[in-house]
């Protein structure tokens, strides 16, 4: 499905809850929403313009984000204990001028159960995004297994999909395996590589993989003075398509359950078998668990947050001794 850019926030939450609505009256208890569903995906977009109109584009952009937590993670929240699902949906989140590829996660009593930052922004994304870290990509229990997610090209760093299949087990000497993992990895590739990184990642980590892709075309964007499209726009109608989608479902063994569809955005849907597929695959291959030679190969992740500032003294303690050394200067 299709975004909705610079602070169309009705349109928004009307397109959210057409899906949900829709998913629910299907039965589905897990809903996952692609990457930057709330704030949009810049695609086209040059942020390498440092002129005063890409300023200004910024400002937009900025301002369309949202703030975590925050009143659209209240309206997301009530949504997902409306037709309680489990809700999974990604935004741009603004925490103070810095942008981040976030993911919010909600139970279907409404309750706000955290977010995931984007590690590593892909490619060019670092030129207005910053970094997560590991302190904020969280692995969730529910009735139906352990959500988490990995979001775009994260799914490329080997390292961090291994922290993610160790998120949640209990490390003993025999090194048990997470167990009914549901893997949510949403992405900006619309690639014809994609689907086969893809089942990869469910048969290496033996887990369903939901990757929702957005699916958009130029009138989804702000027209033209005020959104240029990259590379020129004169390359592309309002209905050219700048965002193939491909949104795919896969199962542990690596079997596609909803395959690709490349022709307009739409609710997928499949049916995902926890308890009893997950074990088979897992008897095959554990790469946290039998099939790990820790003996050779370990891997240790930092998993605090990792501050740009820290202060050695409470602020309290810093105003005492800002007032002590005036007194001294008196």
């Amino acid at each position: 499905m299709s975004w909705i850019f610079f602070q169309k926030r009705m349109k928004e939450r009307y397109k959210a809850e057409r899906f949900l609505k829709e998913a629910a009256a299907l039965g589905s208890q897990l809903a996952v929403f692609p990457e930057a569903f709330i704030g949009g995906y810049p695609r086209g977009y040059n942020f390498a313009d440092q002129s005063p109109r890409g300023k200004e584009s910024f400002r937009k952009y900025h301002a369309s984000a949202i703030n975590v937590p925050g009143p659209e993670v209240d309206r997301l929240a009530s949504m997902a204990a409306k037709y309680k699902v489990y809700l999974v949906t990604g935004g741009v989140e603004k925490d103070g001028y810095t942008l981040y590829c976030t993911f919010l996660f909600f139970d279907p009593e409404g309750n706000y159960l955290g977010k995931h930052r984007k590690l590593m922004p892909t490619y060019w994304e670092r030129l207005f995004r910053g970094f997560g870290d590991c302190s904020i990509t969280p692995v969730y229990d529910t009735p139906y297994g352990k959500l988490g997610l990995v979001i775009c090209w994260e799914n490329r760093m080997p390292l961090f999909r291994t922290a993610m299949y160790g998120k949640g087990i209990s490390f003993t000497i025999s090194f048990s395996s997470l167990t009914n993992m549901i893997y949510c990895a949403p992405t900006a590739d619309s690639g014809d590589t994609w689907v086969a990184t893809m089942r990869h990642v469910a048969i290496e980590g033996g887990c369903y993989v939901l990757s929702p892709i957005q699916f958009c075309r130029r009138k989804d964007y702000p027209p033209p003075p005020e959104y240029l499209y990259s590379p020129t726009e004169e390359d592309v109608t309002p209905d050219s398509i700048v965002w193939a989608g491909g949104s795919v479902i896969i199962s542990p063994h690596g079997e596609i359950l909803a395959r690709p569809n490349y022709e307009g955005e739409g609710l997928f849907t499949a049916d995902l078998d926890v308890r009893r597929e997950i074990p088979k695959a897992k008897f095959q291959l554990d790469v946290v668990g039998h099939y790990l030679r820790a003996d050779v190969l370990s891997l240790t992740v930092n998993n605090r947050p990792l501050l740009p500032v820290t202060f050695t003294s409470s602020p309290s303690k810093i105003k005492d001794d800002e007032e002590m050394d005036e007194c001294q200067d008196i």
